[in-house]
């Protein structure tokens, strides 16, 4: 991608309220930013260290709850809250990465697995604190100074600044050394741990830096929807996460964001286009071809396209130099 474009795509981006008359269609446009939030930090995981996270749904409910419940609980500001969800969600991923991090392949997801089922379960039962299965309503909409967030175009903006600092952080974090011993580790670890690569340190970091990002994308969700139930925990959010990752691009910068767009836009115009049967039908049509004929993801075939045609692709993985 070319600074042009980048360029281009962020005035499309700052505004695209204006283009889009339906609260609907802007309400959709939210749930793709902080979906965008959550592939970007599963990509971190699955795309830059190769380990496959199903259990990525528990760090997201954290952050969800955490907000939520300082602001109802204890009459906390958003921010404040927001600040405390992102951290205990990225201490949830330094336990869980020490834990499994210690182990690869199907081990690791069993872990991360019954990491989420754990925490769902701890959500449900534990009344007193969440109101178990009826949840928490009411969760106030952000707020800074006199000006409210409560509006859908006004939240818009607050979830794409938080969309372009997660891309900041995952471009500066692969772009830097960590990025490069990540992508060794992905590609050979035993070869990268030989030349002195600390396996767990920079395993753990990644599920750190991954688990407060899905964090601050619960917190997002929890104050927008105004409404937090153990739903956030179900495996259909890690699924769809994991979709929007491989789909967009794994181990691409722009890959997730284009994976959540697609995979939060798609189904909502299939829901528009057809019955619930069909809709699910073309929706599993779509992802097979896809699959299927772009292996690699929308972004590399994009890049490989431009490439051929003029201009070579800004590479969104660094290099390792021998």
């Amino acid at each position: 991608m070319t600074r042009a474009d980048g360029w281009l795509l962020a005035a499309g981006a700052l505004t695209l309220p204006l283009w889009l008359q339906s609260p609907y269609h802007l309400h959709v446009a939210i749930m793709a930013g902080i979906f965008g939030v959550l592939a970007m930090s599963l990509n971190l995981l699955l795309g830059y260290t190769g380990q496959l996270s199903l259990g990525h749904a528990a760090f997201f409910g954290i952050g969800a709850y955490t907000s939520a419940l300082l602001t109802l609980k204890l009459d906390w500001s958003f921010w404040p809250a927001l600040a405390v969800a992102v951290a205990l969600a990225a201490l949830a991923g330094f336990f869980i990465g020490r834990l499994a991090l210690k182990l690869r392949g199907a081990y690791f997801v069993l872990v991360t697995i019954s990491f989420a089922g754990v925490i769902s379960l701890v959500s449900i039962n534990w009344i007193e604190l969440t109101n178990g299965p009826l949840g928490l309503p009411g969760v106030p909409a952000p707020a800074l100074g006199p000006w409210s967030f409560r509006t859908k175009t006004a939240y818009y903006y607050l979830v794409l600044a938080a969309c372009g600092l997660s891309y900041l952080v995952c471009r500066r974090l692969v772009m830097s050394r960590i990025g490069r011993a990540l992508v060794a580790l992905r590609e050979n670890e035993p070869l990268a741990e030989s030349v002195g690569v600390d396996v767990t340190h920079y395993l753990v970091l990644a599920a750190v830096v991954s688990a407060a990002m899905a964090g601050l994308g619960g917190s997002l969700y929890a104050h927008y929807t105004r409404f937090v139930s153990p739903e956030v925990f179900l495996f259909t959010y890690t699924v769809t996460m994991v979709i929007m990752v491989v789909a967009g691009g794994k181990g691409t910068l722009a890959g997730p964001v284009v994976g959540a767009t697609l995979f939060t836009v798609l189904p909502e115009a299939l829901r528009a286009a057809a019955s619930w049967q069909w809709q699910m039908l073309a929706y599993g049509v779509l992802l097979v071809l896809l699959v299927f004929f772009l292996p690699r993801g929308i972004v590399p075939w994009l890049a490989r396209v431009m490439a051929g045609s003029q201009a070579p692709a800004e590479p969104d993985s660094p290099t390792i130099r021998r």
